[in-house]
């Protein structure tokens, strides 16, 4: 009966932990796709269609955030994490942006399928431009993100914390190593 107990609190935890980690990532690209529909709107001028816009963003950052999750549970990147931290971001960046790139070709395909399209009409009609253009865009949007991520890995999850939202940490005060700076 314990180790039954102990299963399920065990499980409980685990999906407590992946929840926390989904809306982590989902919050942190619904800001920046959202940020993005905004400069869109503000440079075309266009501000009819807002709410269908950000509804968009935000259902893109719920899709990726799984990609992501999706990505990591399938150990992809893991080669470089030996490597300076530098390569390893910028590896995972590259290789995450072509793993999203991949599902919205796929989405691309299923949705014109549904429409009637054949395969191969499916392909001929997508927009490439469109998509290489949004793929720019989460490439750059990945760059930070890994790199907060990788940080998180190295120093570990509490001195991280600890670090940015400014708890002090044994044996290493921020305020005092922030006037050695100055």
């Amino acid at each position: 009966m314990s180790s039954d107990n102990s299963k399920r609190a065990s499980l409980k935890q685990k999906a407590a932990h992946e929840f926390e980690q989904f809306v982590g990532i989902f919050l942190y690209l619904a800001f920046f796709f959202c940020a993005v529909a905004t400069y869109q709107m503000l440079l075309l001028n266009d501000f009819h269609n807002s709410y269908f816009n950000y509804s968009a963003a935000v259902i893109n950052a719920l899709v990726i955030a799984k990609v992501i999750l999706i990505g990591e549970y399938a150990h992809l990147g893991k080669k470089y994490e030996a490597k300076p931290l530098l390569l390893s971001v910028v590896y995972k960046a590259f290789l995450f942006g072509l793993l999203v790139f991949g599902f919205h070709m796929l989405e691309e395909a299923i949705k014109r399928l549904l429409h009637g399209e054949n395969m191969a009409g499916a392909f001929q009609h997508i927009h490439f431009d469109h998509l290489l253009g949004n793929s720019l865009i989460i490439f750059c949007t990945f760059i930070p993100f890994f790199a907060f991520r990788e940080l998180r890995r190295v120093l570990g999850a509490e001195k991280f914390h600890d670090l940015f939202f400014g708890r002090k940490l044994q044996g290493f005060d921020l305020a005092s190593s922030r006037a050695d700076d100055q």
